[in-house]
């Protein structure tokens, strides 16, 4: 009764309209509406909610295979950047120049980056200079003599030796970063893996091209 002498006080149309629009508010709005409105708050808030964990839970995700990768991957691009830098002032060809400074702008960034997820895990960066020595056995880096013959050699011969040793080099990256993109959990680092794979593999095929040059 309440609500039908209030629409009867209302003689205009917009009076009318308000009526109405109070009625349905106060004798029966309350159920549906307030019921559908909790529920897409709820749902908006926890999708929100949702994607903003997301991120961070797949940043923070990893596992023994994503901490040897890094550990394993910053001594050898380490490796790499000092090959690339003996070029500079020992390669006779500007396009073996230029492939080591391309080398080095490449993967002195990804040590940085490598460094940094390992901090963020707490695990050990490998110090300056450190080397796993397991990763001379599978011939992914060079050793000591290797490098002491590189350092001696100087224009063509120098040329030769980077080259060989340089694919060689990247073929052991291509094989760690595909154990990687198998074994990883860090979607940040598989990523990187992928990378490296594609970069890298690309190089390889540029290297035994000017290598059929000389």
């Amino acid at each position: 009764m309440i609500c039908k002498r209030s629409l009867v006080r209302r003689t205009t149309a917009v009076g009318v309209a308000s009526a109405a629009a109070l009625v349905l508010a106060a004798c029966g709005g309350d159920g549906d509406s307030a019921d559908s409105s909790q529920h897409n708050g709820h749902g908006a808030g926890a999708g929100s909610s949702s994607a903003s964990a997301s991120p961070t839970t797949a940043q923070g995700k990893h596992n023994a295979a994503d901490v040897a990768f890094a550990q394993g991957m910053i001594p050898h691009h380490r490796q790499a950047v000092e090959m690339a830098d003996l070029a500079e002032g020992r390669a006779r060809s500007a396009e073996v120049k230029k492939l080591a400074a391309d080398i080095k702008r490449a993967q002195a960034p990804e040590i940085k980056t490598l460094s940094g997820w390992l901090t963020s895990w707490g695990e050990d960066v490998p110090a300056e200079g450190g080397m796993d020595h397991s990763l001379h056995d599978t011939g992914a880096m060079m050793t000591a003599e290797e490098m002491t013959e590189l350092e001696n050699a100087s224009g063509t011969a120098f040329d030769t030796a980077f080259l060989k040793m340089m694919i060689k080099h990247h073929e052991g990256a291509v094989a760690m970063a595909k154990t990687e993109q198998a074994d990883g959990a860090s979607a940040a680092a598989v990523k990187l893996a992928g990378r490296i794979v594609t970069a890298q593999s690309t190089e390889i095929d540029q290297m035994n091209t000017l290598l059929g040059k000389n």
